[in-house]
């Protein structure tokens, strides 16, 4: 049986369909993103570790981005990157070309009910993570404070620098106040590491603890003079190349001290830098710099900057980082409660 010429142009209409559905997922992208820029808002000031892996994949991420879009890097620091968090759930338009950069703030902000949270994370479009966050506290050679028995036997507390609740340069060193007995004097409230990194080196406070990477692209030179040194890590096994630093969790004596070092600053360094769209971005723009993401961290000029740079290379998916969410929004309550009490400074 003949078909009309209305029938005719129907099938046409719907095989026309069918193609541009089945094909169209790159190509509709390469159409929206040619000739745009996407705005990569990172939550933490600029020279810091976060600014550093984000502007190195900023420069790589564009050539696996159907349409090439120009990528621009945007600091917006503030309360352990939630200021930009925030700007990310209510402000930015959920279209497609605006990234946040954030921390693991967002994830145990939410959880221990802080002030200023805005957002619910498991509502974020996660692109990916480019490593876990593999925290060390260093301290420079002038302190004294130049090993961890030297810390522990310090007859003063340590002056130990950080930044805003819910990062990790501000909770790492309470929970292993609270978990080791360590003598502390923390010293909150620095605009991001980079101001950290001044303070240490001014005398104004005796070490740090932030992430290893970011140590070693900031401070190279430094750590290569052993002006600084390396005194304990915290992740939940040793770096390959700290094979003399202590690891906190060998250190801990009782449960509850391993249940804080591992709920406590290990699982969050699990989320503690990933990028995200706002939510409700369109799911095709999302799949688009997902997959974009991987591309660009498993590019070979990506991988030798990194390198050069000294930037930790151990990519997590979106789904990954989104099982991390729910395995520490889920925390038993009464765990979440003795962090909330350590990370206030309560005795």
């Amino acid at each position: 049986m003949r078909q009309s010429g209305w029938g005719r142009r129907i099938g046409t209409f719907a095989l026309g369909l069918a193609l541009a559905w089945s094909a169209g997922g790159p190509a509709h992208a390469a159409d929206f993103y040619e000739g745009k820029v996407i705005r990569m808002v990172v939550g933490f000031t600029a020279g810091g570790g976060f600014d550093v892996q984000a502007r190195t994949l900023a420069r790589h991420l564009s050539k696996h981005i159907p349409g090439k879009p120009a990528i621009v890097v945007e600091n917006m620091p503030g309360a352990g990157s939630l200021k930009a968090a925030n700007h990310i759930a209510r402000v930015a338009k959920p279209d497609g070309l605006t990234v946040g950069m954030v921390s693991g703030a967002t994830v145990m902000g939410q959880l221990l009910g802080r002030k200023g949270v805005q957002f619910d994370v498991r509502r974020f479009e996660v692109i990916g993570s480019p490593a876990p966050y593999k925290t060390v506290c260093v301290f420079s050679r002038k302190s004294g404070i130049t090993s961890l028995a030297k810390w522990r036997s310090s007859p003063r507390p340590v002056k130990v620098g950080g930044t805003s609740p819910g990062a990790s340069a501000h909770d790492v060193p309470l929970v292993l106040h609270a978990a080791l007995g360590l003598p502390l004097q923390h010293v909150p409230g620095y605009g991001g590491t980079s101001k950290i990194r001044l303070a240490v080196e001014g005398g104004e406070v005796d070490g740090t603890c932030f992430a290893w990477d970011s140590i070693k692209a900031t401070w190279a030179a430094k750590l290569k003079t052993g002006d600084i040194v390396a005194v304990l890590q915290t992740h939940l096994t040793k770096l390959p190349d700290l094979p003399d630093a202590p690891l906190a969790l060998d250190l801990a004596k009782t449960d509850e001290a391993r249940q804080l070092l591992r709920l406590g600053i290990a699982a969050p360094g699990m989320v503690n830098r990933y990028f995200t769209f706002p939510p409700k971005t369109p799911k095709d723009r999302v799949e688009t710099l997902r997959k974009a993401f991987l591309q660009a961290t498993k590019d070979k000029d990506f991988l030798s900057e990194a390198e050069k740079a000294k930037i930790d290379t151990d990519p997590l998916t979106a789904k990954q980082v989104m099982e991390n969410f729910d395995s520490l929004l889920s925390m038993k309550p009464e765990v979440a409660a003795k962090l909330k009490k350590v990370f206030s400074g309560a005795k």
